[in-house]
């Protein structure tokens, strides 16, 4: 096979030892860091899997970590900075989006021998991010010690291979056992792939770093791999939107926290009193106002489906200080006392639908809903929101079809093309929606199928400039009380998130404002600022720049 030029660039590959080490993470942060230096710096990932996507400037899509280096870069995103994304649709199959459109559905034996295809368009979109760079920094997928699957890599050292990259190799120590995935790794590689691995990273370290400094000798003694630096536990970091759904499963990122449940039976109660447990109040919360009862606190309750999507979506909700996020997992019952469920996108509607109803959570939404609670659906979660879902043509699974909740009279049919679009948008007053009209919205659209039926009369995200006499976006029922639409990122628009809160929580008070776009830069900064402290970012340069 015969692969397109690829232009040296200087650029460095960080692979990790297994998935979730911090691999996004850390390069997000060198990216702003190489950035706030004075260099055209880009993200680079030859193939990602991830059912959290972004839309790109360019009309495609890729995955949201990619989006979050570019943005650490100060650029925008395009389709060639994640050439190849894989969005699972089954437990043995997913979507495969290259350069940025849908090419097909595959199961994963299928892909195994379609990817030995992919690779001259994989280089192809690294030489055009490469041309307009002095610096690209490439992140690696899952782990180059899968050397089962090595003989159609595109992802790590069959990359690597082809574009004479450098690699740095990255070990997450908190999970234990970093040494020996650091040499097992390297003892793992074939000569020919060893030879372009030059050094280590140490992630995720706490605690006194002065104890781990025999170990270097010992890596250095067994590889002789050089350290370019250990990265100790950075706790910033969990405000920045996750890369996949293993967040999901971090009890610490969506728990009921005991300060909540206190401030919310205060309120119960129309009483105040001193929280005997000692409850400590969220990170960036004035506690004294909790337990003042000045700040409403509004329970949001999220049902975890199989193929959620895009789940950043609540990260602006996670961020307010006075919101107990709860995500339901499978056996769970919905929490009776919550004020808000969010049905988040998903990936294959019809099956999370059946799942949802197989756990009894739409016979816990509806009743929710009787009871008083609002319900907001989002993309897929919007689709499950009203009478029928139907696939024809099995475009995100088998063909079927599934009554949905009923909660919103509307339709939903999976047919035609992908709609891939970003937007800025504003609410329309329709007697519905409890949101104040002109409410500035941005966010983007990434969904298959289309919605009709007489709740869509009453939509309320309009594209900017548009008074919706041109029809706006999504539906409201159900008195008011459930919403859906199709654009993603409703709850990071500052203005509509307080007063969609303040209308769930009846009233009009909301402690601190959060800015949550300029808190994610601010993130940004603040990872770039760690590592430059605990990594040798010169050496780090010296080495992407002796790529020839």
């Amino acid at each position: 096979m015969k692969l397109p030029a690829v232009k040296t660039t200087p650029a460095l590959m960080l692979q990790g030892t297994g998935s979730d080490v911090g691999k996004s993470l850390l390069v997000a942060g060198l990216c702003r860091a190489f950035a706030r230096r004075g260099l055209r710096v880009r993200p680079f990932k030859p193939q990602n899997m991830s059912n959290n996507a972004a839309v790109t400037a360019d009309g495609g899509e890729i995955g949201r970590a990619q989006a979050l280096q570019a943005r650490a870069c100060g650029v925008e995103t395009s389709v060639h900075m994640n050439p190849v994304l894989l969005k699972p649709q089954s437990d043995i199959g997913a979507q495969v989006v290259v350069q940025g459109q849908v090419l097909t559905n595959a199961l994963a034996r299928d892909y195994y021998r379609l990817k030995r295809d992919l690779l001259p368009r994989v280089i192809d979109s690294f030489d055009i991010v490469a041309r307009d760079a002095d610096l690209v920094i490439v992140e690696g997928a899952g782990s180059p010690a899968e050397v089962n699957l090595r003989a159609a890599d595109i992802a790590n050292m069959g990359f690597a291979e082809a574009t004479k990259m450098p690699v740095v190799l990255v070990g997450d120590i908190d999970r234990g056992g970093v040494i020996a995935s650091i040499v097992g790794t390297h003892v793992l590689l074939s000569d020919s792939d060893r030879q372009w691995l030059r050094g280590y990273i140490i992630n995720k370290f706490r605690g006194d770093v002065s104890l781990f400094e025999p170990a270097l000798d010992i890596i250095s003694e067994r590889t002789g791999l050089k350290s370019f630096g250990i990265a100790t536990f950075w706790p910033g970091a969990a405000k920045l939107p996750p890369e996949d759904g293993v967040a999901l499963g971090q009890a610490e990122r969506y728990r009921r926290s005991v300060r909540t449940a206190v401030a919310a039976q205060n309120r119960k109660n129309n009483s105040v009193r001193q929280n005997d447990a000692g409850a400590t109040a969220h990170a960036g919360c004035d506690s004294s106002a909790l337990q003042k009862g000045s700040m409403p606190v509004v329970r949001v309750a999220v049902p975890h489906y199989p193929q959620i999507a895009n789940f950043d979506d609540l990260d602006p909700l996670l961020a307010e200080p006075g919101i107990d996020l709860v995500l339901v997992k499978p056996g769970e019952v919905m929490p009776v006392d919550c004020d808000l469920v969010v049905l988040p996108g998903s990936k294959s509607t019809l099956a999370d639908l059946r799942f949802l109803k197989a756990q009894g959570w739409d016979i816990d939404i509806k009743a929710h809903w009787r009871n008083g609670g609002h319900v907001m659906g989002i993309c897929g979660g919007y689709q499950m929101l009203g009478n029928m879902v139907s696939d024809p043509d099995g475009v995100e699974g088998a063909p079927g079809d599934e009554p949905g909740l009923g909660l919103l009279n509307v339709d939903t049919v999976m047919a035609g093309r992908k709609t891939l679009r970003q937007g800025h948008a504003v609410v329309v007053g329709n007697g519905r929606c409890p949101v104040p009209d002109g409410t500035a919205l941005s966010g983007y659209e990434i969904h298959m199928g289309h919605t009709t039926g007489p709740d869509r009369q009453f939509g309320w995200v309009a594209a900017a400039g548009n008074d919706g006499t041109d029809g706006a976006d999504g539906a409201v029922g159900g008195q008011g009380r459930v919403m859906g639409c199709y654009l993603h990122g409703i709850f990071a628009s500052d203005d509509f998130r307080r007063a969609y809160l303040a209308a769930v929580a009846g009233q009009d008070v909301w402690g601190q404002n959060i800015a949550f776009e300029a808190e994610i830069d601010a993130t940004l900064d603040g990872l770039a600022d760690h590592l430059e402290k605990c990594l040798d970012l010169d050496a780090l340069w010296e080495l992407a720049q002796s790529r020839k």
